[in-house]
């Protein structure tokens, strides 16, 4: 769903990709009862993949013109028969439906956002009803900040403000605001302010409305600086919405700034994490554009994801692979990633041509449970390679795993239970096609296509692995080049090894190996970026890896490489080559 719907178009060069990272997953939420909002990442369908295509038919009135009250209604009845019994209750109205044909706005006596009539003739009170009376959630879209055209020369009235106009909520130099400067940017220190907020929050529970996306919001959506700082917007949607009574889901887009994270979680329900989805062309979507940018980019958000917030990854538009632009893998793929992400599942996708295949990819009841339950969202345990694995432990003991093939070939991918933390054996099902897999010792390996995955439950049957951890920072290991230790309060012993750069190495001597053979070695990092590193044994040839951004240069994460030792004692490289590595706190070698 296009964060940048609104005025954005297919102007990708506004977009910005959000940072990466690989982190430990944990809930942000107290251990409380569940919040009435977002105790589970919400699931339903959005308007906006579909007006905002170039999809023979969609859109026959012009751009974006698919968006019209017959055309939701029609979208919500087919929720209401194929989705809604799966858990799918939304539908959300994305940007356009206060605009005409010819994308012209449409503002009432206080400078709010009015519905078209030719879109919604009976405007928007009238749709939410409609909704509620199929048992469905009624979402609906707005900008931040002041449309430019709702200003009127500043003499505007704010509602229930006497005395106070437009003028006397914006900065006197009229500075602009959002992912497209399309809105004057709301000045918080004015007393006026917060009521035009409260204005709107209570016409969309007025009408009543369920869900709000808040578009163009930054730091993020393309944009930065103070003059794009909108955390003072989202705090007055808080409350506002707050004031009114009704509980409305309050989701923020786009790419937002995850140095901002502790406030997108203070008041909001979800955050979109990265850039559309939507690929702007013949089909809704497509897998270079951007579906595959989320393998890079989702990781560092995934320790702030937990009940009463969670990480958008956007709209999942893989029910009908004509119109979505995907082959079969990528779609299985798609929604792999956004279950184990624990994203919130809403798709874009014409409900009234789902193919079969599609269909039963968002109707699998195992793998929406994998989205929907108590457990963590998954990380990366391996780097962010063509060939990934991602996990995490769920509460019962088992494990959720998810391999994928990134790579444009086929290729196996191995899931090696050592960089799940046990050794022996295992049991395992695949989620996607409701089958016991037998147990597998030591590893499991799938041969998959491009763009390819597989989603498993494993059953540890085997003992918990001991391990040996060597600091970064040892006296007895060897720095090169500009490698040099510093302070780190989040490393495990205060200190890391840092400045690997352009030549700049760290050699851990002394790693031990009861036998030779390959081991996982688990590197726990520091990077607020991602960064390649060749790593070696004993003066081998070099493997390159790039280990995924861990969101800031405050924040440790951790993946596992492999690493071929002989018995006895070995060395171990992290060379960064030509380029920047990341900051290593400290390597951990399995036992046995």
């Amino acid at each position: 769903m296009r964060s940048s719907s609104y005025f954005a178009m297919p102007a990708r060069a506004l977009l910005v990709l959000a940072l990466t990272a690989v982190a430990v997953p944990t809930a942000h939420a107290a251990d409380t009862a569940p919040p009435a909002l977002a105790a589970k990442p919400y699931m339903g369908w959005s308007s906006w993949s579909m007006q905002s295509s170039k999809y023979p038919g969609l859109n026959p009135d012009g751009d974006y013109s698919y968006l019209t009250e017959a055309n939701v209604l029609k979208q919500a009845g087919a929720l209401a028969v194929k989705l809604k019994k799966y858990g799918y209750d939304h539908v959300n109205i994305d940007a356009g439906w206060w605009m005409d044909k010819a994308w012209k706005s449409g503002f009432d006596q206080y400078g709010r956002q009015k519905p078209d009539p030719g879109r919604f003739p009976r405007g928007m009170k009238a749709v939410a009803d409609d909704l509620h009376a199929k048992g469905l959630k009624a979402g609906i879209y707005l900008p931040a900040g002041l449309e430019k055209g709702a200003y009127g020369d500043g003499k505007t009235p704010i509602r229930n403000a006497d005395g106070c106009t437009t003028a006397d909520i914006v900065y006197d130099d009229l500075r602009t605001t959002n992912g497209w400067d399309s809105s004057y940017k709301l000045d918080f220190a004015k007393p006026c302010t917060s009521k035009y907020i409260d204005s709107q929050a209570q016409l969309i529970a007025d009408w009543g409305y369920d869900f709000l996306k808040l578009d163009g919001v930054g730091p993020g959506s393309g944009k930065s600086g103070d003059q794009y700082d909108n955390v003072a917007d989202v705090a007055a949607w808080n409350k506002a919405i707050a004031a009114t009574g009704r509980p409305i889901h309050l989701e923020l887009s786009w790419s937002l700034d995850i140095g901002h994270a502790t406030d997108w979680k203070t008041y909001a329900q979800g955050w979109r994490v990265d850039t559309d989805v939507e690929c702007y062309c013949n089909t809704l979507v497509s897998w270079e554009n951007s579906v595959d940018d989320r393998w890079d980019d989702t990781p560092a958000w995934t320790r702030h994801a937990g009940p009463g917030g969670w990480n958008d990854l956007d709209s999942l538009d893989v029910g009908n692979g004509e119109m979505d632009g995907l082959t079969k893998a990528e779609r299985q793929s798609y929604a792999t990633l956004w279950a184990i992400a624990k994203s919130p599942l809403y798709t874009g996708d014409d409900l009234t041509r789902l193919d079969s295949y599609g269909l039963s990819l968002l109707t699998n009841r195992e793998v929406i449970a994998v989205d929907q339950g108590p457990n963590p969202p998954a990380h990366p345990v391996t780097p962010s390679d063509p060939q990934q694995v991602w996990a995490a432990k769920n509460t019962d003991g088992t494990y959720t795993v998810a391999l994928f093939n990134l790579a444009d070939k086929p290729a196996s991918v191995t899931a090696d239970w050592s960089t799940l933390g046990f050794q022996g054996k295992a049991a395992v099902r695949d989620l996607w096609n409701h089958e016991n897999l037998g147990t597998h010792k030591g590893r499991i390996t799938e041969a998959l296509p491009a763009h390819g995955s597989r989603l498993f439950t494993v059953t540890p049957r085997g003992t918990a692995l001991r391990w040996t951890g060597i600091e970064a920072e040892a006296p007895s290991n060897t720095l090169a080049g500009n490698a040099s230790v510093a302070d780190c309060s989040a490393c495990s012993d205060g200190r890391k090894v840092g400045n690997l750069y352009v030549g700049g190495k760290l050699t851990v001597n002394n790693v031990m190996a009861a036998e030779p053979g390959t081991y996982q070695i688990k590197v726990s990092y520091v990077s607020g970026d991602a960064r390649s590193v060749n790593v070696f044994a004993n003066g081998g040839a070099g493997t390159g890896h790039k280990f995924p951004s861990t969101g800031d240069w405050g924040t440790v994460s951790s993946v596992y490489v492999p690493v071929t030792l002989k018995a006895g004692t070995n060395t171990v490289t992290f060379d960064s080559g030509t380029g920047y590595a990341p900051d290593i706190d400290r390597i951990d070698v399995p036992q046995s």
